[in-house]
């Protein structure tokens, strides 16, 4: 490919063919700071590149400000912006490659369809006030959040662009006389003193944006950007035309001190009272919905297929949830095989109506190709379906009833091993409540044929077959249960630790009463591996508790790690220690496998590189290689030790493109690394040294993801379950969200938990739910 020919002189008359490793293949929009391009990563991922004019990359103090933009989008997560994957700051034309994300901007949208029908305006308003609470929790204020900074995507609105954006902690000031934003879309007080603009700035903006959404003009409206700079310090905004019911938090909004407006976290309460339910369909305009549903159409005539028999499929309702999911899996399983593209110029503040990836005025367009996965079945979901709490029993259960108003343990399945010949039952969907009153994301395990469940202050016992509660204990004291599903070890007892009181109790299976009790406030790590529990003390020494009795096994100290802090994993013997040494390219980890139950070291090892395990499979072990600024996993390590005393054996397989704060899991030969920054999926297979696969889930915060030989499952922030199809990367199951009443942060996600073909997973709403993990497609 040649290099691009750009429009201007001088140095920016050709563009560079290759900004790092990211070959640019066309033009997305150009403004006055900077060009962004389309470019596709060695592993086929499409990505928005920006580079930076030439003339400003000789600027120290724009650097400085390009630099701030690139730290402002990577501490903010990927489920509401273009997540970052790769930038240069320091490069002679510094760049910022981010995911790119199909579909029109809100500017773009408006002016082709006219201002948005009231439900979909609700939409839009709830999933900026969402987006704004994860920029401002980052610590982040956007300051120019308009209508070409929102790009409508499938799964919600992104915003983007944080040219301009600070963090709260920058050292970079806004000089004085200098107004940066857009006047239509600025607070008062950047007007009046920008060097104090906070979070309130992004949520006046959130209302000028939704007035124009709903009317196609702004609050303050005028052909002189003096004029509207007037209007938006001194009158009050014009609202007619706004939807009665979305009016007067919009007013909220626009208030003209910021300590009167509501924050992000209040307006998402007031939206939920507004309306009981958003109405959840996608962001993509009906026309071009119709059109990717007529091109599936013709897809599936050209390729013969034709469409099975439906049968009624299950779901459950939840109180909380939306009344119906945007994201259903047809929908789900097809993202990412749009095309979308927008050009354009504009001025050096992007004010103009930017292109979906770029600066400055410009035009999108989307075509929906719909490679889908087959034919998607019908499903039902009942919506006389409710959780109905039982009088006295303190929680909720519900039987979900097929299509045609039978029991659903009729219908069938697609069996896990492939070439079967008989389908296998399908399994009752069901959800649980195990305390009506309790809040917090249960987080469960499975042990002693029950599904073992943690909440603050709560461990309760399900019937995995249908999710009845057997038994609760509740903790005494001031104490909380503390983080993690409660392990069940040998001896069948299952074992709760508390926090504050620092305590473990042994409790019976059967009953969920204390066989035996100890104090272990002495010690800093707790970890339990097989029948052993690990206690280290302040000092390093360890020590191994019987889990069956709480007796000591042994105590000594491990040799060369002078802090042991232990990683187990589930199915593998030992407990291992790792203890990082330099820096850089001169970095090395030291590893001991322990033998639990004696503590005897099985194994000591020093690889290359700062490593930090994930899992374990057939005697080998796996890591992730931290690397570069930011701490982002670079390549998967397998690591097999010798026997005999032989030398161990490794294989390093480099990623494409690096990820984000990840969680693991390893199935056979494949590393599954999901990341915690922006929701990214892949697949790496160690035997044959390659990446398999890579796809964006979206998902903001996640939650360790588990596999079985079909799917990876993992669970997200606003309570949903999904699956990923390990053969394609696609998602193939979807739930709706169980956010409930609360808007608090967990400190760690509940894992699911798989149990013969089922799938149990617990979320904010304190709901427990169980289905059948052959059909992600029906959930």
């Amino acid at each position: 490919m040649a290099p691009q020919r750009g429009t201007g002189s001088g140095a920016e008359a050709e563009l560079p063919e290759y900004s790092g490793q990211y070959r640019l293949e066309s033009c997305l929009g150009s403004g006055g700071m900077g060009v962004v391009h389309l470019a596709t990563s060695t592993s086929g991922l499409r990505l928005a590149v920006k580079v930076v004019h030439a003339e400003f990359a000789k600027d120290p103090e724009f650097r400085g400000r390009f630099r701030q933009e690139v730290a402002a989008a990577r501490r903010v997560s990927g489920a509401f912006t273009a997540p970052v994957v790769d930038a240069d700051t320091d490069s002679p034309r510094p760049w910022m490659a981010t995911l790119f994300i199909p579909g029109p901007t809100l500017a773009e949208h408006v002016k082709r369809n006219g201002p948005m029908p009231p439900a979909q305006l609700r939409r839009l308003m709830a999933g900026l006030a969402e987006a704004l609470r994860d920029i401002h929790r980052a610590g982040v204020v956007h300051r120019d959040l308009k209508p070409s900074n929102v790009l409508l995507a499938e799964d919600g609105p992104k915003v983007i662009d944080f040219g301009i954006s600070r963090p709260k902690d920058s050292e970079l000031r806004t000089e004085t006389g200098k107004l940066i934003g857009t006047p239509p879309f600025m607070a008062p007080e950047q007007f009046r003193r920008p060097r104090e603009v906070g979070p309130a700035a992004d949520i006046f903006a959130l209302g000028s944006v939704t007035v124009h959404a709903a009317t196609g003009r702004g609050p303050f409206d005028s052909d002189s950007p003096y004029v509207v700079a007037y209007q938006v310090v001194h009158d009050e905004p014009d609202l007619t035309d706004v939807p009665a019911n979305l009016a007067p938090l919009v007013r909220a909004c626009l208030a003209k001190e910021p300590e009167d407006r509501p924050t992000a976290d209040e307006l998402m309460r007031e939206l939920r009272s507004v309306a009981a339910s958003y109405d959840t369909q996608s962001f993509v305009p009906s026309q071009r919905e119709r059109e990717r549903a007529r091109e599936k159409e013709k897809e599936r005539e050209g390729a013969g297929w034709t469409a099975s028999p439906g049968r009624g499929q299950t779901g459950v309702a939840f109180p909380s949830a939306p009344a119906a999911s945007a994201r259903s899996t047809a929908a789900a399983s097809d993202a990412g095989t749009d095309t979308g593209a927008g050009a354009g110029g504009g001025n050096g503040n992007g004010s103009g109506d930017g292109s979906a990836h770029g600066e400055g005025t410009g035009s999108g367009s989307g075509v929906g190709g719909g490679r889908g996965g087959g034919w998607r079945r019908k499903r039902v979901v009942l919506a006389a379906a409710s959780l109905v709490l039982v009088a006295g029993g303190g929680f909720a259960s519900v039987r979900v009833l097929g299509g045609d108003g039978g029991q659903a343990d009729g219908a069938t399945a697609t069996p896990r091993a492939s070439g079967a010949a008989v389908a296998a039952p399908a399994l009752k969907a069901w959800a649980t409540r195990p305390a009506a009153k309790k809040k917090g994301a249960p987080q469960c395990s499975y042990g002693a044929g029950k599904l073992l469940c943690r909440q603050p202050g709560l461990v309760s016992a399900l019937d995995p077959a249908d999710g009845t509660v057997l038994w609760r204990h509740t903790v005494d004291g001031a104490g909380a249960v503390g983080t993690g599903a409660p392990p069940v070890e040998s001896g069948g007892l299952v074992h709760v630790l508390t926090d504050q009181d620092r305590r473990v109790q042994a409790l019976d299976p059967d009953t969920g009463e204390v066989r035996w009790e100890r104090d272990i406030s002495a010690y800093g790590s707790r970890r339990f591996v097989g029948g052993t529990l690990l206690l280290t003390a302040a000092d390093g020494t360890v020590t191994g508790l019987d889990s069956a009795t709480g007796d000591p096994k042994w105590s000594r100290r491990i040799p060369g790690q002078p802090q042991a802090y232990f990683t187990s994993f589930d199915g593998d013997r030992s407990a291992y220690l790792a203890n990082v040494t330099g820096e850089g390219a001169a970095a090395r980890t030291r590893i001991t496998a322990v033998d639990p139950e004696t503590g005897d070291v099985r194994w000591d090892a020093r690889l290359d590189g700062r490593l930090e395990p994930v899992g374990a499979q057939d005697s080998a072990l796996y890591f992730a290689e931290i690397g570069g600024a930011y701490s982002d996993t670079v390549a998967v390590v397998r690591y097999a030790p010798g026997t005999g005393g032989g030398t161990g054996k490794t294989v390093r397989v480099a990623l494409p493109v690096r990820l984000e704060h990840i969680r693991a899991v390893v199935r056979g030969d494949v590393v599954y690394l999901l990341s915690g920054a922006g929701g990214s999926l892949a697949a790496v297979d160690m035997a044959a040294r390659k990446q398999l696969w890579r796809t964006e889930t979206g998902v903001a915060r996640s939650s360790a993801p588990v596999a079985d030989d079909q799917q990876v499952y993992f669970t997200s922030s606003d309570g949903r379950l999904l699956a990923v199809d390990v053969r394609k990367g696609r998602i193939s199951g979807d739930t709706p969200s169980r956010l409930g009443d609360s808007d608090r942060i967990t400190a760690s996600l509940p894992e699911p938990v798989l149990i013969d073909g089922r799938v149990c997973a617990g979320a904010l709403d304190g709901s427990v739910l169980g289905l059948d993990g052959n059909d992600p497609a029906g959930w």
